[in-house]
């Protein structure tokens, strides 16, 4: 039996399932969620080692296991059918949802996501990493790994966002259960999950790709993702980094917004 996953839901209209990044919550998501709800009804989920779903067996934490979970959300909601919307790991589970269950994606939004690793190697060296950094979680405590993902260059960018709001930020990661997170890291990081770059063709529905335009290396890789998908398109958010829908929420909110438009179509 798949692990039931923790489900906020408001809004009307189609649905659409909203995915968190690692370290985050349904909390760090609704304020871009909270836009879409006249548009949409939003199924903000808190995926597995984070918020209140926590930690799991350690097979539910499997990145498998995880789309398995979300595919039960929509069979417990009837849902044949929905919009996807997926930030960094959450984007990558998205992606995974539209390779895997391409009959219930309609429409897929990716904001700073990836394929996963291309090769062997790479995904092996990843899963060493994220091995040693889960050691260093556990022996060090949740505060110190907190503040260390927080100083990672990828995220250098949300300085813009002041004081206040970065101290919010520390909070709602630091009311994740750290053996969670560590499970999160281990099952779902990007060293664990399956390449998609080789299966791209089986996504059916058209994927609005997200990035900021201080995000280089997504960039890079959203220009790669958008030439191996059949209907996609590229939004590149100025005055943004990683988390674009953090730092720009308002032109994020539009281009999804547009993109839905699209979806909809007359």
């Amino acid at each position: 039996m798949t692990a039931d996953l923790h489900v906020e839901v408001d809004g009307d209209g189609p649905a659409l399932l909203l995915l968190h990044g690692f370290t985050g919550s349904t909390a760090t998501m609704w304020p871009l969620g909270r836009t879409l709800t006249d548009r949409r009804r939003v199924l903000a989920v808190d995926l597995p080692g984070h918020g209140r779903t926590g930690l799991l067996e350690p097979r539910d934490h499997r990145f498998e296991a995880t789309l398995a979970a979300l595919v039960r959300i929509l069979d417990q909601r009837d849902i044949e059918e929905t919009d996807v919307l997926g930030y960094s790991m959450g984007g990558r589970l998205a992606l995974g949802l539209a390779v895997r269950h391409p009959d219930r994606i309609r429409s897929t939004v990716l904001v700073g996501s990836t394929a996963g690793y291309p090769s062997d190697a790479e995904r092996a060296a990843r899963r060493r990493s994220d091995s040693a950094l889960a050691d260093d979680l556990l022996e060090r405590g949740l505060e110190w790994f907190v503040d260390h993902w927080m100083a990672l260059p990828l995220f250098e960018s949300q300085q813009r966002l002041g004081d206040r709001a970065l101290a919010d930020a520390r909070s709602l990661r630091l009311a994740n259960d750290p053996e969670g997170l560590v499970a999160s890291l281990l099952g779902s990081g990007t060293g664990a999950q399956p390449s998609f770059w080789g299966e791209l063709e089986a996504v059916r529905g058209p994927v609005l790709l997200v990035v900021g335009d201080e995000d280089s290396r997504y960039r890079r890789l959203a220009f790669r993702l958008a030439s191996s998908l059949s209907m996609a398109a590229i939004e590149v958010i100025p005055e943004a980094g990683h988390a674009a829908h953090l730092e720009n929420l308002p032109a994020v909110a539009a281009a999804v917004l547009g993109f839905f438009d699209q979806v909809d179509g007359p």
